[in-house]
């Protein structure tokens, strides 16, 4: 597993729902093809942003399926793992393994916010029913389970997790993993409106929201801070922030599906309780992304 070596931009994909709120799987073949096509370097699918907490698992497996189709071997199709009991999690994971996926990402167990002991168990119990490579989805903003630094030194003999996904809220968190832990794991920024910040310290991807809606904007972000081009990033970046912070949010399934919207790359179908935004929330939203549209910079100058 120690030569798996993901980097680049990975979408967390929106989960794409018909009007009576099944599965649209044509509309999400579309738009799985649309991101790679925009350069994006792997998929995730059925994460917060998949409305993960409304799909069963055989829909988790119907999604990850279309993904790995779509993808046919061009970029790795990660399945993100999100269930309250360990042992469905190692039943989910045989099945998407068997299905052909390239890896997981696993997140906590939701509902109970277990302490360092029981997560990093929970890790090992589901990387030993995966046998296939492993990003940890460390978000303690939303899940209450904080694996630190030195937690992640303790796992570093589970050669099933090779990355990380940091969404601390905390860019520090970047520096004292590598200098913690070193290479051994690859490091992912999992807050949007950080990602210039993280590529700069040396996270060696983004595991991104608006990506879904602006794949070639994101992509190129990475180019240019990995091709150290810190002024072309951070002009290109500045342009992006206001849409980036509509990832950072209770609502950001919303907000990112009324973007996909009005991009033109998607609808704003959720699954209930969610519902579309109204009002002054919806007013805002429209309001950035229409800025963001007339002030699109052209990437064709760039590269």
């Amino acid at each position: 597993m120690s030569s798996t070596k993901w980097q680049g931009v990975f979408p967390a994909v929106t989960t794409k729902f018909k009007p009576n709120e099944d599965l649209d799987h044509a509309e999400m073949a579309k738009h799985f093809e649309f991101m790679i096509a925009n350069g994006v370097h792997g998929l995730v699918t059925c994460g917060s942003l998949g409305e993960a907490s409304t799909l069963s698992l055989e829909e988790k497996l119907e999604v990850t399926k279309v993904a790995i189709e779509v993808a046919n071997g061009r970029v790795p199709v990660l399945a993100n793992v999100s269930e309250t009991r360990t042992t469905n999690a190692c039943r989910f994971v045989e099945q998407a393994a068997a299905m052909g996926v390239q890896g997981f990402m696993v997140m906590p167990s939701v509902l109970y916010a277990a302490d360092a002991r029981e997560a990093k168990d929970n890790l090992r119990t589901i990387a030993k029913a995966a046998q296939l490579p492993i990003m940890v989805y460390n978000n303690p903003v939303s899940y209450k389970v904080d694996l630190t630094p030195e937690d992640f030194k303790d796992l570093a003999d589970c050669e099933q997790i090779v990355a990380i996904k940091e969404s601390t809220d905390n860019i520090r968190r970047i520096t004292d993993l590598r200098n913690a832990v070193g290479e051994r794991y690859q490091l992912f920024m999992g807050v949007d409106d950080l990602s210039f910040e993280a590529l700069a310290v040396g996270a060696d991807g983004l595991l991104a929201g608006l990506v879904v809606a602006f794949p070639a904007e994101t992509v190129a972000l990475y180019k240019l801070a990995k091709a150290k081009r810190w002024d072309e990033a951070l002009k290109l970046y500045q342009w992006f922030m206001p849409l980036l912070h509509l990832d950072v949010s209770a609502k950001l399934v919303q907000n990112l599906k009324l973007v996909e919207s009005m991009a033109g790359v998607g609808n704003e179908y959720v699954r209930r309780p969610r519902q579309p935004l109204q009002g002054a929330e919806r007013e805002k939203v429209v309001g950035i992304v229409k800025q963001a549209l007339v002030n699109r910079p052209d990437l064709s100058k760039l590269f």
